[in-house]
């Protein structure tokens, strides 16, 4: 097994190192007077209070794009950049948005008056004609003496029913001109079902209806117009809408790219400023540093390569071959090489000694099958009344 130097880790700054506080330079209270005064729990605090508001901010943002791919699968063409220019172009501001909408619902809400309007034209003429007596008002149950009747009709209709519905403003009322058609048509069908077909108000009811469904027909290529028109405008509102949406999520999205970077400038002024006060390393501290730096594994090494070509410019960390002067650092590259070695030889020492675990386990159980393997071999030759072989093993 690879042998590690971990004396480096024996060495590790600690927050003593960071203020000064070391042995050598004196007692706490003097330490105390000449270090800076810096709160760097504050600091800490709120850096963690905006990383947790930038990450809600950043959930929300993603399940706006995960629900509209689901909507609207990718079909291979354009990509994000095509996307975001597109999106540019058909963005509309909010306000505008609601503005179109208002106007979109006032044009529609006006074409609807206008077939409710020519739909009381209609249900005027049938009121007019000499047979509609019987279903101008509520069927008189009672005084009729009707009996059954709540039993044969289920939804009683009339006329005066219709056009107190018709003059709602409540927003209980009709919602369209064919909810009206259907309790014109009620009205007719429940005096058909009620009364035999040879009865006077049977003929009268179905006369009438026939002549509504003339009228109706006349009138059915607006109302399919209006209903076409209504769901275009819809589909365009929600357009509209959704292009108002991406556009605000992608603002956010920018703003989360700004604060994010923020939150790393005040980290990298926070860690400067740490390291900064740090004591001055020791020569022999220096010695161990370079040779923890020497046993770390390819990935640390280049993470050490560039803190240290972070405050030498000329210093070319993807050379083959580097020579690193330790003397020539600063001291706040030496204190993040320091912590670097630590963690990476921490996590290289527990890696190691889980492999030797593993490959000692692995050694025991191939010697007890082996054992096990001779045994049963030897009971094979024995005889039957001899008694069974006992082995004793010590692993």
């Amino acid at each position: 097994m690879e042998h590690l130097d971990v004396s480096i880790l024996n060495t590790a700054p600690d927050i003593r190192d960071c203020l000064g506080m070391s042995d050598a330079v004196g007692d706490v209270n003097t330490v105390q007077q000449s270090a800076p005064t810096f709160n760097f729990k504050d600091h800490v605090d709120g850096i963690v209070s905006q990383v947790d508001e930038i990450e809600e901010k950043l959930n929300g943002v993603t399940q706006f794009y995960s629900s509209l791919t689901k909507k609207q699968p990718n079909n291979g063409k354009g990509g994000s950049a095509g996307k975001e220019k597109e999106r540019e172009k058909q963005f509309v501001s909010f306000k505008r948005q609601q503005q179109e909408a208002a106007k979109r619902e006032s044009s529609s809400a006006k074409r609807m008056q206008e077939l409710m309007r020519q739909f009381s034209t209609i249900l005027r003429q049938l009121a007019q004609h000499k047979w509609a007596w019987p279903f101008m008002q509520p069927v008189d149950v009672k005084g009729l003496e009707l009996h059954d009747y709540y039993e044969v009709i289920d939804k009683p209709m009339d006329f005066s029913t219709i056009r107190n519905n018709m003059e709602l403003k409540d927003g209980t009322g009709y919602k369209n001109v064919r909810e009206i058609c259907a309790d014109v048509r009620l009205v007719f069908k429940n005096a058909m079902t009620y009364n035999e077909e040879k009865s006077d108000v049977h003929v009268m009811a179905k006369t009438l209806l026939a002549k509504f469904e003339e009228k109706w027909l006349q009138l059915l290529p607006k109302v399919v117009e209006e209903e076409t028109k209504r769901k275009e405008e819809e589909a365009e509102a929600h357009r509209d809408m959704q292009l108002v949406q991406e556009a605000a999520n992608a603002k956010l999205a920018r703003d989360i790219s700004n604060e994010l970077y923020e939150v790393d400038m005040h980290l990298d002024e926070l860690r400067e400023m740490v390291v900064q006060k740090c004591r001055k390393m020791s020569a022999e501290e220096k010695k161990k540093l370079g040779t923890g730096l020497s046993q770390l594994s390819p990935e640390d090494l280049d993470k050490a390569l560039d803190i240290i070509a972070q405050k030498n410019p000329n210093f070319e960390a993807t050379a083959a071959e580097v020579d690193i002067d330790m003397d020539a650092q600063t001291e706040s590259t030496l204190w993040r090489l320091k912590i670097l070695v630590k963690e990476g030889l921490e996590v290289k020492a527990k890696s190691s000694a889980t492999k030797a675990a593993n490959d000692n386990s692995k050694r025991k159980r191939e010697i007890c099958d082996a054992l096990a393997k001779t045994a049963r071999k030897r009971s094979k030759k024995t005889s039957s009344n001899v008694d069974p072989l006992s082995l004793r093993y010590n692993l």
